[in-house]
């Protein structure tokens, strides 16, 4: 008896179509599925029990033939919704004959199969998926890993995940793919002038520290990676309300995406020059915290007046962006939970990105489509710089009113970068406040899937 033979069959259908049901179905199959009233809606799914008390045959709504809404990540729900047991597709090029959808489909099945459960005594169990023929399960694997240590990351709770922790992942990550690391802790961050690394993460006993690790050969191309490690944000002195305070964990989200990020490009072996740089601190409230009002040095050399105390993500990323931009890289990115302002304007769900390479925008545009990571390119918006002057200083870090504020956030970020020959900035949110398909609730991967295949497209492997 075959793998497949052993699991259950699920049939994708689309509604009103002439022939909605398989032709493999069994007569008496058939007959429960007209008597459920199975009508193939968009997500819609109908258990067949078998003569033994099993699973015959489970069939799974696709919605409307020509509806364009059809996701091929629609599939994701599938591992939320069905029971523990073996499935496998079941005729998938009679609704659609596109490698890629199946590719898609896959990855959405093993994405919408992620659960959270290790503070659970008793985890579910969950249903398994036959690979389907001829498609790239390594290449699926690789994305689901790197996803999942981002979700995971982002998911575990601050008393677990703080800068002591997240470099004790930081190490792990680099030791399985031969990577050189690199810490400057507490002290030492004002020895090598980041000192708004330092400043921001002073006011908590877990000690601030920027790790920075190097992976590939010197003379590929380089590409380099900055995430935002704010482990917990209480906003500081410019304290959140505590509604506001309960998912600050996830604030260390851009740190998360960017070790998830590049344990996708480690593992697909692609011919660059890999460098992740995370400033990982606590902005907690101490006698030892900085003001608003402050004026802080940055590793660039631009003094910086203080407007708001929670809106300490920026700080930390300037300086790792100066120190980043200082070698050239050939790509810069950075990654990070910033702005309310972001959820504002696009939602939870689609993370905008900014950059000047226009070769990039476009590619990155029609990748987020392609990969269905979804994306949305902002501009840099330069009649609205002169909201970040200051009286004081060189500039100040937020702007005069609470308008634009993830443009005026990208907008501060990019002074900070000038010496790189490509720089894009994504404000993602890092979070999945209701489940969907492919996304359960919590912890998301936000723009790395796109990011992968575009610098995998970039920079192939010969």
């Amino acid at each position: 008896m075959s793998e497949q033979a052993r699991s259950c069959p699920i049939h994708l259908v689309y509604s009103h179509d002439e022939k909605i049901l398989p032709t493999a179905l069994s007569a008496i199959a058939t007959h429960w599925v007209e008597t459920v009233g199975f009508a193939a809606k968009q997500g819609e799914l109908c258990l067949i029990p078998s003569e033994d008390g099993g699973l015959e045959a489970v069939l799974f709504g696709l919605g409307k033939k020509d509806q364009k809404s059809v996701s091929p990540f629609l599939t994701g729900l599938l591992p939320q919704k069905l029971p523990q047991g073996r499935y496998h597709f079941a005729d998938f090029k009679t609704v659609n004959d596109d490698p890629q959808a199946l590719f898609l489909a896959t990855l959405a099945w093993h994405l919408g199969a992620y659960r959270f459960d290790r503070y659970k005594e008793n985890a579910t169990p969950r249903p398994e998926l036959d690979w389907p023929e001829g498609v790239d399960s390594e290449e699926i694997l690789r994305q689901v890993k790197g996803s999942t240590l981002a979700r995971d990351l982002i998911n575990i709770p601050s008393n677990d995940m703080g800068p002591d922790e997240l470099e004790a992942v930081t190490r792990g990550l680099v030791d399985t793919h031969g990577a050189k690391l690199e810490v400057t802790l507490d002290e030492e961050l004002l020895e090598k002038k980041l000192s708004m690394i330092y400043t921001v993460g002073v006011g908590s006993p877990r000690r601030p520290r920027l790790l920075d690790f190097v992976w590939g050969k010197e003379t590929d191309p380089k590409v380099t990676l900055v995430g935002k490690g704010v482990c917990f944000d209480t906003g500081g002195l410019n304290l959140k309300p505590g509604g506001s305070m309960g998912l600050m964990k996830k604030d260390m989200g851009g740190a998360a995406n960017v070790l998830g990020l590049a344990s996708m490009i480690m593992a697909a072996k692609l011919p660059v020059r890999l460098r992740v740089i995370i400033p990982a601190v606590e902005n907690s409230v101490s006698g030892a915290s900085f003001r608003p009002g402050d004026v802080l040095q940055s590793h660039k050399g631009l003094t910086v007046e203080i407007g708001n105390t929670d809106a300490e993500g920026r700080l930390i990323l300037a300086d790792a962006l100066s120190l980043a931009d200082e070698e050239e890289p050939d790509l810069l990115i950075d990654m990070a939970t910033l702005t309310g302002a972001a959820r504002v304007a696009l939602g939870p769900d689609l993370p905008p990105f900014y950059s000047e390479d226009e070769a990039f925008i476009e590619s990155m545009t029609k990748l987020s489509r392609q990969e269905w990571d979804p994306l949305w390119n902002m501009p840099l918006w330069e009649a609205y710089d002169s909201k970040l002057s200051s009286d004081i200083a060189d500039v100040n870090h937020i702007s005069s009113d609470g308008f634009a504020g993830s443009i005026t956030a990208a907008l501060f970020l990019r002074r900070f970068v000038s010496k790189a020959k490509s720089w894009a900035h994504f404000d993602i949110y890092g979070w999945t406040p209701a489940a969907g398909p492919a996304s359960p609730k919590g912890g998301e991967a936000q723009g790395i899937r796109a990011l992968y295949a575009h610098i995998r497209k970039q920079y192939p492997v010969s």
